[in-house]
């Protein structure tokens, strides 16, 4: 079987450090640690009125006591607006994204339903992804003549066994479940 296509060209979704690409898997076909695991991320901060990115007003440079104030804190400045306002005000009510970052793992949503594993103790060999993820390995179909992928270990499914060989990045060395 082939790996597939590399539509990142070899640049893109790769650790360059390593070689290893960074890998996709469903949501789904990944056990109930995703879920406990992962954090809500509502981007950067932005400001409610004009959507320019917001200064921390802890830091802000300016003198803000003419600026107009939003209601609680003033935890956030817009220049152009000569605005201030609170942390509630610069978020939105919905993440924008999901987050993992453990000893040894960085994780994230890509594409709304699957995670993306930027970083990894291990790596299995799997096929490129689609063009839809240029450069990635799609974790959700391993390939013994595949490209190195970061991946999950075991413990992240629920039978404690991951649906691919599973090697440790430091050693080369198969893990068993």
């Amino acid at each position: 079987m082939s790996a597939g296509i590399d539509y990142g060209m070899g640049q893109s979704n790769v650790d360059h450090a390593t070689g290893i690409r960074y890998g996709v898997i469903a949501q789904g076909n990944v056990g109930q640690a995703w879920y406990d695991s992962a954090e809500p991320d509502y981007g950067e901060p932005t400001c409610p009125k004009c959507g320019n990115a917001a200064k921390d007003h802890d830091s802000f440079e300016g003198d803000t006591d003419d600026y107009e104030s939003g209601h609680g804190c003033s935890d956030f400045v817009c220049e152009p607006c000569r605005y201030v306002f609170d942390s509630q005000d610069a978020f939105g009510d919905e993440p924008v994204g999901w987050h993992v970052d453990e000893p040894g793992y960085e994780l994230g949503t890509c594409l709304d339903v699957n995670i993306f594993v930027l970083k990894s103790p291990f790596y299995t060999l799997a096929r490129f992804c689609s063009p839809c993820v240029p450069g990635a390995g799609d974790l959700d179909n391993p390939d013994d003549g595949g490209i190195k992928t970061y991946c999950l270990g075991h413990d992240w499914f629920e039978s404690d066994k991951a649906p691919y060989p599973v090697f440790r990045v430091d050693t080369g060395e198969e893990v068993q479940p």
